[in-house]
Formats: C-alpha cells, structure tokens, sequence
C-alpha cells in the first residue's frame, strides 16, 4: 500500500472516531499496527483537521454566541463554555506536565475502551431515571463536571473525550443527548485547539515536522475535515432518537480484540 493511500486512510479514520464515543486512540493502536506508524506531528496536523471540522459544523451555532452578548440566554451558555475551558485548562496543563497519564498501548487503551462501555449503558440508564428526558438547559454543575470529564479522558487514553464529557453532562442533568452533545462538542473546540497547539509548539521545539512527506500530510488533513464534517452531522441527527447503547457494545468489542489479538507492548 503506498504512503499516501495509507494517509488518506488514517485521516478518514480520524474523522470518524474523533467524536464518536467509540475512542479514536484505539482505533488508530489497529491502524497503526497494520499502516505503519505515523510521527507526532502528522497526527497532530489530523486532529487539528477533525477540529476544523466541527467548527465548521458549529459556526452559525458560535457566530451567535460571539455576536450576542446582549442576550442573557447566550451570555450564559457562553459563559459556561468558558467555564468548562478554563477547567480543562486549569486541572489538565499541571496533570500533562507532572506526566501523569498512562501510556497509549494496547492493555490501558482495550481496559478503557472496555469499561468505559459499561459506563455508557450504565450512566444513560442512570440520566434517564434522575432528570427530566427532554431537559437541555447546562447548569453550573454540568460545566464544570464536562471541563474535569476532558482532563480525565486526557489521562487514561481510550476513554473517548466525547463521551466522558457527555455523559458527565447527561448526569449532572443535561439529559436530552443532543444539547449534551452540542456543549460538549464546542466545549471541545478550544480544548483539542489548545492541546494540539501545545503539542505542535513542543514539537517544532525539539526539530519535529522537517522531515514530513506534505502531499501524505494535505491529503490525511482535508480528509479528516471532510469526514469529520459528515460524521458529526450525523451523530446530532442520529442521537435525537437513539441511545447510545450501539456505540458502548461496540467499544466493548473493540476493546476485547484489542485484548485478544494485539501485542500487548504496541
């Protein structure tokens, strides 16, 4: 298979798993082992794609925030995505830099991808029967659960940003699975921004990128946005009637193979 190709497949990849609760970590270990591994800088230029991509999705969506100060309803929602950064932010840059996160192999990843399953169907059943179906409102609480969800999922890879966060938020009240979502996702926005800045910024630091194939990079890049786009569309539509139950069996699969047939040292 040659090089670009191969890129293209890991960027459509990348699309695919960034925001589905399904782990793109895990899915890019299978990758990996069967495309060849990839330098920092290459899958720090494809996430920033899957960012671009939900900012695109999301861009009427903060266009408004941005521009409507003047209303209460957006002042506080917009407020609380700061909230959520900044929580992120606060608790995560000291945790990255004390290096306390385990190691993106085989045995933590299947582990979170397996438990992180269970969580799913244990957590929805759970939102369901405290809060209201339909409610949509973030609270204080919501936010600042969602900011420490992302710090979690940063330490213990395979967890899935996505869906720590919006389950986090569907416990804390925020039961109707699209608004959870939809914070959730634009919660994520300066998050993945910020944390793929400062990987890039470590990166070119110590020399890294020089010795890239830009054409395998371009191409991994335009086809995570593209994807990324489609695949998030799809989740919003998909999750207004339909629970989440397909995607935890489906970590809880993956995990398992992962367990099974996978090198534990990869």
């Amino acid at each position: 298979m040659s090089d670009l190709i191969s890129a293209l497949l890991l960027g459509i990849l990348e699309g695919l798993t960034e925001f589905l609760p399904i782990s793109s970590t895990g899915h890019l270990l299978i990758a990996q082992h069967w495309l060849g591994a990839r330098s920092d800088f290459f899958n720090i230029v494809i996430q920033a794609g899957a960012i671009l991509a939900i900012t695109l999705v999301f861009r009427q969506r903060l266009w408004n925030l941005a521009t409507g100060w003047r209303d209460p309803e957006n002042r506080d929602y917009a407020a609380k995505l700061i909230v959520a950064f900044m929580v992120t932010a606060l608790v995560g840059l000291p945790v990255r830099l004390a290096g306390w996160e385990l190691p993106e192999t085989v045995t933590p990843v299947a582990w979170a991808l397996i438990i992180g399953g269970v969580w799913m169907v244990a957590a929805e059943r759970l939102a369901e029967r405290g809060a209201h179906p339909d409610n949509d409102h973030v609270t204080w609480k919501a936010a600042i659960l969602v900011g420490l969800a992302q710090v979690v999922a940063g330490v213990f890879p395979g967890t899935s940003r996505s869906a720590a966060a919006i389950f986090i938020a569907m416990l804390a009240g925020l039961s109707r699975r699209s608004a959870a979502a939809e914070f959730v996702f634009l919660v994520g926005i300066p998050t993945m921004f910020a944390a793929s800045a400062y990987a890039f910024l470590e990166l070119v630091r110590h020399g890294g990128g020089a010795q890239e194939s830009w054409p395998d990079v371009a191409v991994a890049f335009i086809a995570a946005v593209v994807t990324g786009f489609v695949v998030v569309k799809w989740l919003l539509g998909y999750i207004e009637s339909h629970r989440f139950t397909g995607f935890a069996v489906y970590r809880i699969l993956l995990g398992t193979a992962l367990l099974l047939f996978l090198p534990m040292g990869e």
